[in-house]
């Protein structure tokens, strides 16, 4: 943390923001654990959430599902999770009385089949984002979990990063002033990462509506809106795909202009076959806020006002690996019945928002959300 003199202002924004910096502000509960099902076993649960639960405060993987019980059994052995069963045993109950909550990681179309499965066993939905296929799927998510009485979270991990959280902050301290503009970019080689041309990511029937923005440029959209507390009102958008691989999909390359409640002006630029690259960066009418790299990696904020100039690096806070924050978050919520925000109503906002950026992006048109 570097800040320089600057301002009154925004020497005592400065001043709070420093006192929250050490503090998970969102904790409600002291005790408890809450047992997880992981649901759809590739990389990035086998990566980056099963460590993440281990080294969480409040949570236990006790449940892994996947296409075979004999894959969900090796992966659990390798990692000492106490069960593994398949897509159709976990539809069926199988070992319903050793998790209290689900993790749904599959591929975006198979979202809501695990949810339903979910509400019925009256298990807590964290559910990855986006949140389903189509707005419609998702409208149905909602309704389920809402008729069954179970919590739904969307897994935005930025909104428990702590770097995060202190911009949030400084904008509810006045920091920025009121805010003008934005920008947000999110561009990573998906090809490089994953060399299949036939992944997912890239097949219309099990990623949605295309695939930078429903992947990528949901972090710029979700993020701002967490930070802002401001929703999009218009959207405009172009789109183009140039790379074999990307001929089912509309958008390897995606650049959207939004404007936001009260006049805000947002840019966002995604594309899944570019240098990787991901910011953010808010202006207002008296200060700015960045966040570089924003939505992976070690997020780093970089904040000025005046004279004032602020880095609150990655390794500022005690507790900074986002998907443990996002684990512990939901388990918090569990545990202590407070209030989730990301839930399933505010995941729809960036559904709905998506299929108004590739519908803008088809028509050549601007269009408005309700």
């Amino acid at each position: 943390m570097r800040p320089s003199t600057g301002r009154d202002g925004s020497e005592t924004a400065w001043t709070r923001l420093r006192a929250r910096a050490r503090r998970r502000d969102w904790q409600q509960s002291t005790e408890g654990t809450v047992r997880y099902a992981l649901v759809g076993l590739g990389w990035w649960t086998t990566d980056v959430a099963l460590p993440a639960i281990s080294e969480s405060e409040f949570c236990e993987t006790t449940v892994l599902v996947s296409s075979s019980r004999e894959k969900a059994s090796r992966i659990a052995d390798d990692h000492d999770v106490d069960r593994g069963i398949s897509y159709e045993e976990y539809h069926d109950g199988a070992a319903a009385d050793a998790y209290d909550a689900v993790y749904v990681a599959t591929p975006n179309a198979y979202h809501l089949e695990y949810a339903e499965t979910a509400a019925e066993l009256g298990k807590g939905v964290l559910c990855e984002k986006p949140m389903e296929a189509s707005v419609e799927r998702a409208e149905r998510m909602v309704d389920v979990c809402e008729d069954a009485s179970v919590p739904l979270m969307v897994a935005y991990r930025m909104q428990t990063d702590p770097a995060v959280r202190r911009a949030r902050e400084l904008v509810k301290d006045g920091f920025l002033g009121e805010p003008v503009q934005v920008y947000g970019n999110n561009s990573q080689p998906l090809l490089e990462m994953i060399p299949d041309e036939n992944q997912w990511r890239l097949d219309p029937e099990l990623t949605g509506y295309g695939t930078s923005v429903m992947d990528l440029g949901i972090y710029s959209i979700n993020t701002t809106r967490y930070l802002l507390r401001r929703d999009p009102v218009t959207v405009e958008a172009r789109m183009s795909s140039h790379h074999e691989a990307f001929d089912a999909v509309p958008d390897e390359r995606s650049s959207v202009l939004a404007v936001l409640e009260d006049g805000v002006q947002m840019v966002s630029t995604a594309s899944q076959r570019a240098h990787p690259d991901t910011q953010l960066k808010i202006t207002g009418t008296d200060g700015q806020l960045e966040l570089r790299p924003a939505f992976h990696g070690e997020c780093t904020l970089y904040a000025s006002n005046g004279d004032l100039t602020v880095e609150l690096s990655h390794d500022s806070f005690e507790a900074v690996e986002e998907m443990t924050e996002e684990f512990d978050y939901f388990a918090d919520r569990l545990l202590s019945e407070a209030t989730i925000y990301p839930d399933g109503e505010h995941g729809l906002t960036d559904m709905r928002t998506i299929e108004a950026i590739h519908r803008a992006a088809d028509e050549e048109t601007t269009v408005e959300l309700d």
